[in-house]
């Protein structure tokens, strides 16, 4: 993508210029046949700069999905000015880029912030349920940002960072969408976890039926109809599913009741869970400590009784130095 890159384009007020960088990554991802890993990493960090990226990117995104004058607008560019190889000049993305963002700007009254619109969002260590007049109820876990947009005709909401469970109240007319990055979740009438790392995503499904939709590196759409135990996890390259035991969904959850369950979960990976929980941080210095495995339950808060089982169980040097605690043989 190294001819659409954001130098490319001349200065514009911030809005604009915002909305003119999601088009010129909305058309390379549906007109050059060239997408590549590289590519998809550079959207995922622009998308992690600012919400406003997430906000103007979703947008062009359904506007290109759900409007036929945008699908008549692709035709023609990829028409006109195909290449031998099938990809567009560059010079004729960058018009079709701006030729988005100006599509956008001219329905911008329908696609602007609606007062319906709300975000939600919880400190290191928070946690929150919302409540939605159809039933609808979602909690919301550690660090985590959701906005949601819930009417008589759409029920969307973002989740722009962070971890929550959905107990969705089936409408079939109205389908709840959960958009993640370049994926998307389809309620059909469940209840079901989303937890979005920095290098992947997972879904798990507790009860009834989700469609899972994950765009890859490639730019290959990837499908999948998740049942209860299914835990689909997907990265920029791939996507997979497995089937987990009700006992491990369970512990999947503990978040809910305040608690951190591990199971043969390594030191190093319940540190990180930790982590995410408190504001001073476990570091485990040792890499062969790293992988000692360990099987308790904590509450998430208790950074003291890990560490404890740290240094008794594991005979394991602990140092608390104010701001981290480091831990190593």
């Amino acid at each position: 993508m190294s001819d659409l890159r954001e130098e490319t384009l001349p200065p514009l007020p911030d809005a604009k210029r915002i909305r003119a960088r999601a088009s010129q990554f909305i058309l390379e991802q549906r007109t050059s046949g060239n997408w590549t890993a590289e590519d998809q990493s550079d959207l995922d960090a622009w998308l992690a700069e600012s919400p406003a990226h997430v906000v103007a990117y979703w947008r062009l995104d359904e506007t290109w999905e759900r409007t036929n004058r945008l699908a008549a607008l692709k035709r023609p560019f990829s028409s006109m000015a195909e290449r031998a190889d099938g990809t567009m000049p560059a010079f004729l993305k960058i018009a079709a880029a701006f030729a988005v963002a100006a599509a956008l700007g001219s329905a911008g009254a329908y696609f602007a912030l609606r007062p319906s619109d709300k975000t939600y969002a919880t400190a290191v260590g928070g946690h929150e349920v919302v409540k939605f007049a159809d039933g609808t109820q979602i909690e919301l876990n550690t660090d985590t940002v959701l906005r949601a947009r819930m009417t008589t005709g759409q029920r969307t909401v973002w989740l722009d960072k962070g971890e929550a469970f959905f107990q969705v109240k089936h409408d079939a007319a109205h389908p709840f969408v959960v958009m993640i990055g370049g994926r998307r979740v389809t309620d059909l009438g469940t209840q079901f976890l989303v937890r979005r790392h920095t290098d992947r995503l997972e879904v798990a499904v507790m009860q009834g039926r989700v469609r899972f939709d994950a765009p890859n590196a490639y730019a290959t759409k990837q499908t999948a109809l998740l049942l209860p135990g299914d835990v689909a996890t997907a990265t920029a390259q791939s996507m997979s599913v497995v089937k987990a035991s009700d006992r491990a969904l369970e512990h999947e959850l503990g978040w809910r009741r305040g608690m951190l369950v591990f199971h043969q979960t390594t030191l190093a990976d319940a540190a990180a869970e930790f982590n995410r929980y408190n504001s001073k941080k476990i570091i485990i210095a040792d890499p062969v400590a790293a992988h000692f495995t360990i099987g308790a339950t904590f509450p998430t808060n208790d950074v003291e009784a890990f560490t404890r089982v740290a240094k008794e169980v594991f005979a394991l040097r602990v140092e608390d130095n104010g701001k981290e605690i480091v831990i190593s043989r």
